[in-house]
């Protein structure tokens, strides 16, 4: 990954490394306050749980893209305002959730870049459910940790940190 790319659209990055990026499945929407972001990827999965959320949110993010698959449940919401705010003060770039947020109107005043499926009201169990650091794949994309993920209002795409 050369330090250029990191202002790159991900439209840019799809025409420059065709052959080694992935691009995700339309259907995730923008709810942070940064509607571009991009970073090292740390994955999480979990299921109804955001108990590994918390703890990851928590850890410096130094520009890092936490990356929750959460099987793409509907019923209940793996993020809120309270653990977006951790994220902000703790240096994380974006959250993607394959899954929902809630608190949407809050998160959406952070600086913090948060694509989700959809919204839920409901809050998750907190059970201490989910493995970190561990190949996910969804919306057609298989994501590794620290791989880089760039999100715009085109889309998501994921480069392996040994391209370009």
């Amino acid at each position: 990954m050369s330090k250029s790319d990191a202002s790159l659209k991900t439209a840019d990055l799809c025409d420059i490394h065709e052959e080694h990026l992935q691009v995700c499945t339309p259907g995730f929407r923008h709810y942070g306050g940064k509607r571009a972001f991009h970073g090292p990827i740390t994955t999480l999965k979990c299921f109804e749980d955001n108990s590994r959320v918390r703890e990851q949110l928590e850890l410096p993010g130094e520009g890092r893209v936490l990356l929750v698959d959460g099987g793409g449940s509907l019923r209940c919401a793996l993020l809120g305002d309270v653990l977006a705010q951790k994220a902000v003060d703790n240096g994380w770039s974006g959250v993607v959730v394959h899954g929902c947020i809630r608190d949407a109107a809050e998160i959406g005043g952070m600086s913090l870049g948060v694509m989700a499926l959809a919204t839920n009201p409901r809050k998750s169990v907190k059970k201490g459910a989910g493995e970190v650091g561990v190949e996910v794949s969804f919306s057609g994309v298989g994501f590794r940790p620290d791989e880089w993920l760039y999100a715009d209002e085109d889309g998501i795409v994921v480069l392996p940190h040994q391209a370009g």
